[in-house]
């Protein structure tokens, strides 16, 4: 008898049982004397049970803190490269947005099929300054149209989540679409400090949707279904994320683009995804989650906000099979998100929150960050350097950098102001 195979289908059974339990679709809890006692993991004591004292002994140990979450919670990424991968540019224009910058944009093929998985990527760089530029690059929502109102960007003609209000008619975008992201890109903003902006649209990699694991990447990889996959399997939350690092491989062939300065972003789902990103790629020099919540930069032990009960409920195909295992049983995870956080010393790290975001947690943002300081501390680095979580509008930090911006889930003016200033200080640039 196959007694790991045993394991992994007793596993995912219990798992779908407790999935269904009654409990699991209880309100999350918003009241700060509710929070739950649950013990929060030492960061500085391996999987194994051993003290880390130096920074030697967090590297290695670091590989066996990776591989718990892959196996329990993102799902394992394959590795490397897909054999017949390949890029090409579509278009460039060197007078872009009233001259002040370069659209370029990228075709990036997975396979060497015509008709394979692609990623349609979108690079916006500086005209002044000199190549190569150091760059944010981030993941969209709604295709690359949806960063910037400029006309040359090619409208995207993949599956979207319905939004009227975002112009998306039967799942797919229209000319309303254009720019209507904008204000969370803030392109010419970013162009202006002197960096190159890239953005993809994250369903090229996985449709958004229960289905989508069996589309694009996840076919590609025999992922199987949402439900029918193995229990350590990746979800949509991995697939994102390896996306995310074949971009970066693009990025590194591109002379103009400085990609030991890249930084990687996201927002909500997708700042899960950059974290994850982050934690198994060291290439990628500075990370930032903005409002990334529950699965991504918030403490799940705390039981404020969206708990991972509600995470596998609401969206059953991002994680993998075994993160079920710990619906409404938190108190048996073995580890929390600020090891996550961790996993991106000693590199900058930033993590924002907004005061109305009560469902990600904010509190449990800020805890995480000031936990995972740690680690950072056993590489000369500084953390927060504060004790208890900033008033609004009052970004603290050093190498680790915190903001509790007053509003609701968003990325706004205010969160892109604080990220220039943490890169340029970060990558010695001057404003």
């Amino acid at each position: 008898m196959n007694t790991s195979l045993t394991t992994l289908t007793i596993r995912t059974v219990a798992a779908l049982i407790i999935f269904a339990l009654p409990q699991v679709f209880a309100a999350a809890n918003r009241d700060e004397s509710k929070v739950g006692t649950l013990p929060i993991p030492d960061v500085l004591v391996a999987t194994d049970g051993k003290p880390i004292s130096d920074s030697a002994a967090w590297r290695a140990s670091r590989p066996a803190l990776l591989e718990f979450f892959a196996r329990e919670v993102y799902g394992r990424t394959p590795a490397g490269r897909p054999a017949g991968m390949r890029w090409e540019t579509t278009s460039v224009d060197r007078t872009a947005l009233g001259g002040k910058a370069t659209r370029k944009e990228i075709t990036l093929r997975f396979t060497a099929q015509p008709d394979g998985p692609k990623l349609h990527v979108l690079i916006y760089q500086p005209n002044a300054g000199t190549a190569p530029y150091p760059a944010f690059l981030g993941l969209n929502y709604f295709g690359n149209q949806c960063v910037n109102a400029d006309p040359g960007i090619t409208l995207s003609t993949a599956w979207m989540r319905a939004s009227t209000e975002f112009g998306i008619t039967n799942h797919r975008a229209t000319e309303k679409t254009r720019g209507v992201h904008a204000y969370r890109w803030e392109v010419e903003k970013i162009i202006a400090r002197g960096y190159a902006t890239i953005s993809a649209y994250y369903g090229d990699l996985c449709p958004d949707h229960v289905g989508g694991i069996t589309e694009s990447i996840g076919a590609l990889f025999k992922t199987g279904t949402t439900e029918q996959r193995a229990p350590d399997a990746w979800g949509a939350i991995g697939i994102w994320a390896w996306g995310l690092s074949r971009t970066l491989d693009v990025l590194a062939a591109d002379p103009e683009i400085d990609a030991k300065r890249v930084a990687v972003h996201g927002h909500s789902r997708l700042g899960k995804a950059a974290l994850w990103a982050a934690a198994q790629d060291e290439r990628f020099a500075l990370v930032i989650s903005n409002d990334s919540g529950a699965g991504g930069a918030a403490l799940s032990k705390r039981d404020f906000g969206e708990t991972v009960a509600m995470l596998n409920e609401n969206f059953p195909h991002w994680f993998a099979l075994n993160f079920r295992a710990y619906n409404a049983r938190e108190s048996a995870l073995p580890v929390d998100q600020h090891q996550l956080l961790a996993l991106s010393a000693p590199r900058p790290l930033y993590v924002a929150s907004a005061s109305e975001d009560l469902h990600a947690d904010p509190k449990g943002e800020f805890l995480a960050a000031k936990f995972a300081g740690a680690v950072y501390t056993l590489y000369g680095k500084k953390g927060l350097g504060v004790a208890t979580q900033p008033p609004v509008d009052t970004p603290v930090g050093n190498t680790i950098g915190y903001h509790l911006r007053t509003g609701k889930h968003d990325i706004n003016a205010y969160d892109w102001a604080q990220y220039l200033d943490f890169a340029d200080r970060h990558f010695a640039r001057q404003p």
